[in-house]
């Protein structure tokens, strides 16, 4: 008796490629869960690398535009934690606490990774000292902020007494720089006992001459007027209403 072989089944290229697919199904959601898990360890990682691992933590503070004694007030007024995550560090409060000194003109805290908060600074420049009623020296930025006292007047910082309590007020201020700012060196040179009494009042020396400049209007027409009339050798030039001086001999 003879036996009919059973025929095995054949796998074609065909049924091979289908199961391949019906595999790549059945793993795809475990492949698609790995890949998320992953990307969830490695944000993770990042994370805690740089808001709460040893890391990259405050270690130093660097100041910028300042130097010795003034950058060492700047770093203590700042108030960097030092020790800190540098993610966590709150620069505004920082920039604000330096720009909150009246010596500083202008502060910016920034990172500088790994380890660093740097504070560029703008310190301010005296362009004029002021001598209040009360006999003390203060030195006054190009703004018209009196931002600290001194003995003595700076070299090659101009002089101004204030007369009376008027004359320290911010638009005074204002007054006595537009006279500073305004005259040309030749003429600046030859100023002195330079005096505010008001806003409105500011007096001065030039060249032997008693000249009332006024207030701060009109600054650049009142040097042409004094330059023309200073010509004439009067004794004393009034400018405050440059549009009509007046002179007077002595």
């Amino acid at each position: 008796m003879t036996r009919r072989a059973t025929a095995m089944p054949r796998h074609t290229p065909t049924t091979a490629r289908f199961e391949a697919r019906a595999r790549a199904r059945r793993w795809a959601p475990w492949r698609r869960a790995a890949i998320l898990v992953l990307v969830l360890a490695v944000i993770g990682a990042i994370v805690w690398l740089i808001w709460w691992s040893p890391v990259l933590v405050v270690r130093s503070v660097r100041v910028e535009g300042a130097s010795g004694a003034q950058a060492g007030e700047v770093t203590t007024v700042a108030q960097v934690p030092v020790g800190q995550p540098m993610a966590r560090v709150d620069l505004d409060a920082v920039t604000r606490r330096v720009r909150a000194k009246v010596e500083i003109a202008e502060a910016r805290a920034s990172r500088s990774w790994p380890n660093t908060v740097v504070i560029a600074v703008k310190p301010r420049v005296p362009v004029l000292a002021l001598k209040n009623p009360q006999g003390e020296l203060q030195v006054v930025d190009a703004t018209g902020v009196a931002f600290g006292t001194v003995a003595e007047a700076p070299a090659g910082v101009p002089m101004v007494t204030a007369s009376s309590a008027a004359g320290t007020t911010q638009d005074a201020i204002k007054s006595a720089l537009s006279v500073v700012s305004t005259l040309p060196p030749d003429l600046a040179a030859q100023v002195s006992t330079l005096t505010v009494a008001t806003a409105s009042s500011v007096t001065f020396t030039l060249a032997g001459i008693q000249v009332t400049w006024g207030g701060a209007d009109q600054p650049e027409l009142k040097v042409k007027v004094l330059r023309t009339l200073m010509q004439t050798h009067p004794a004393a030039i009034d400018v405050s209403a440059p549009d009509s001086p007046v002179t007077r001999d002595g």
